[in-house]
């Protein structure tokens, strides 16, 4: 029988339903907790990274994803860490991007790698890319990175559009005295290169302090960009959490996630799977399910999908940053759950 929501929304038999009748379709799933970069409101400067044993393997990752889909999820998004940094991470998102079923392979990167790899995920089926990009000034870039190249991230960029993926999206995070006085210029870089743009609030996880002098609402930045662009409300959903604008004369989009100041957990259709294989139902909560014991203990899967299902009973209808900020109740690094 159809389940039913408290709305009095129907979803399909054997589909993913939370116990608040959300129908969760859309899995972020990290493969790696490594990077090549080392961006401050990310992870720590001298980070340790998980053994290579207790990393789920890229086969381990497909048998997951296969699970999900089975379920009635229909996007999967593969992160980090930088995922294109783990070995052999193209074998599988061209297995992924064959899955029946799985209308929307998309993969969130720091754009690091897309000068070699742009093609060949546009060939495998990856529909759409998030690029991480705070900053357009080179040493600002260096700075918050501490390691990166900026040249390597706009090659990223280039090289993405010429193997054909269009509304790529370059996602900032908003940080109050790093970048405020950039955002005018990258909403204009986005508009000038066909690209959408989302502002990322801050959000308190891992133990990183003076958030609460950096913190900036996306009603702030919302002000600001409309004292040099006309902003449109738009209706438009991607899946996610963003809440879109346009501007006239462009088919870019601009984008708000706003965890603090309007969280979107009543809509929620997501979990999180790290690459140790926990299964977080909300990002700002700690409570998980362990998938990699059953990955090795079980090699049919019927065992795996019982304890997906399960893990609905832990999904939080919401979370509560606003008392969070400079003393987080999730203290894993955003690295380490997946971007």
């Amino acid at each position: 029988m159809p389940v039913i929501d408290p709305a009095g929304q129907k979803h399909p038999e054997g589909t993913l339903v939370d116990k608040y009748g959300r129908r969760i379709s859309y899995v972020r799933l990290s493969i790696t907790d490594r990077c090549d970069f080392r961006c401050t409101y990310c992870m720590a400067e001298e980070m340790t990274f998980l053994p290579r044993n207790e990393v789920m393997s890229l086969e381990e990752c497909l048998r997951v994803a296969t699970v999900f889909v089975g379920l009635g999820v229909n996007k999967l998004r593969i992160t980090g860490g930088e995922p294109l940094v783990r070995k052999d991470a193209m074998w599988l998102i061209e297995r992924l991007g064959a899955l029946p079923g799985l209308d929307n392979l998309v993969l969130t990167t720091n754009g690091s790698q897309l000068d070699r790899f742009a093609r060949p995920l546009r060939q495998a089926g990856v529909k759409r890319i998030n690029i991480s990009l705070d900053t357009l000034n080179a040493e600002r870039f260096r700075k918050i990175t501490r390691i990166g190249d900026l040249n390597k991230v706009l090659k990223g960029i280039e090289a993405a559009r010429s193997a054909g993926f269009r509304r790529t999206k370059l996602n900032v995070v908003m940080m109050r005295g790093t970048n405020d006085d950039e955002f005018v210029d990258l909403v204009q870089f986005a508009l000038d290169n066909e690209l959408d743009i989302s502002f990322i609030e801050e959000m308190p996880l891992g133990e990183i302090h003076g958030r609460n002098t950096t913190y900036i609402s996306s009603e702030e930045t919302r002000e600001q960009l409309a004292r040099r662009f006309e902003l449109i409300p738009s209706t438009e959903n991607s899946g996610g959490p963003a809440r879109y604008w346009r501007t006239p004369g462009s088919e870019s989009r601009i984008g708000f996630i706003s965890p603090h100041s309007h969280n979107f957990c009543d809509s929620c259709n997501r979990v999180r799977i790290t690459a140790k294989g926990e299964l977080y139902p909300c990002l700002g909560q700690n409570d998980a399910a362990h998938l990699l014991p059953v990955l090795r203990t079980d090699s049919d899967n019927a065992a795996l999908r019982q304890a997906i299902v399960d893990s609905m009973g832990i999904k939080p209808y919401g979370h509560d940053f606003t008392k969070q900020m400079d003393a987080p109740q999730v203290v894993r690094f955003m690295s380490m759950t997946g971007g």
